[in-house]
């Protein structure tokens, strides 16, 4: 049998780089899309969202897609709406026109990120809680949510809406250590939400077994995601250089974190 094939959007960028490495090795064959050259992957579509003849394209013919492009910090509402707003818009309207019948659609904590953190012996973030964005950036994640919910009650077409939290090496700081979402676990969720059985809309939070987690894994764990690292072992130095969360700081008692108080703007 046929190995499933997936397009990978923003295959040239942080997460999608992480990924078009690791996915292979779980088989999947990956077709990629990003605005920009994809290094090293001669074969990879350039072409942008707003193309909506080269979208449907690269659609045609995949098992599935694992929608990672777009803007991934704040910038004007006009170019969140073009990029991360019409932008995952044409991509559905692709997917339904060529029968695709499964996206994993890159969400963020920051569709929730005025969600204020549990303090210790709190019950953990639910997975429903409200969209409480902290951006125009978390805005468009709470939007194409919203928009998978709709495709799939009007068409049946499933998606796994994943809030990714921080996916880095490792973790940079004393907020990442609850919210870090290893490069391996990142793809381990991400298999997951490709070859789980019916998922309908699922909204899951992405991180890895964090010592520190904030928020509730179990909607990602019915997928069968088996996260295997945690934070807690790059957690001393940070923590030394940085000290512990001030709780009346809304940068750091807030999920959203700096998004929610001075937000890093695109590019960065």
């Amino acid at each position: 049998m046929p190995a499933p094939t997936v397009l990978l959007t923003g295959a040239a960028g942080r997460i999608g780089t992480l990924l078009r490495d690791l996915l292979p090795g779980y088989g999947h064959t990956l077709r990629l899309l990003d605005v920009r050259p994809v290094e090293g992957a001669p074969d990879a579509i350039t072409a942008d969202l707003a193309d909506r003849d080269a979208l449907r394209e690269a659609v045609r013919g995949v098992d599935a897609i694992v929608h990672l492009a777009g803007i991934s910090l704040e910038a004007p509402f006009e170019k969140i709406l073009r990029a991360n707003i019409e932008g995952t818009y044409h991509l559905y309207e692709a997917a339904r026109e060529e029968g695709v019948r499964r996206i994993v659609f890159a969400s963020s904590n920051h569709a929730v990120g005025h969600t204020p953190l549990p303090r210790d012996g709190d019950p953990l973030i639910p997975v429903g809680t409200p969209h409480r964005p902290d951006t125009f950036y978390g805005l468009s994640k709470s939007f194409g949510e919203d928009l998978a919910q709709l495709y799939w009650d009007r068409h049946g077409l499933e998606t796994v809406s994943v809030r990714i939290g921080s996916c880095f090496p490792r973790p940079e700081s004393v907020r990442g250590l609850s919210l870090w979402l290893s490069p391996a676990d990142c793809a381990r969720l991400v298999h997951a939400a490709l070859t789980a059985g019916h998922v309908g809309h699922t909204v899951v939070y992405g991180s890895s077994a964090n010592t520190r987690l904030r928020w509730d894994l179990t909607s990602a764990r019915a997928l069968g995601y088996e996260p295997q690292d945690d934070a807690e072992a790059y957690a001393a130095p940070i923590v030394a250089a940085q000290g512990e969360p001030d709780p009346d700081d809304p940068a750091q008692a807030l999920l959203g974190g700096p998004f929610v108080t001075d937000p890093p703007i695109w590019p960065h």
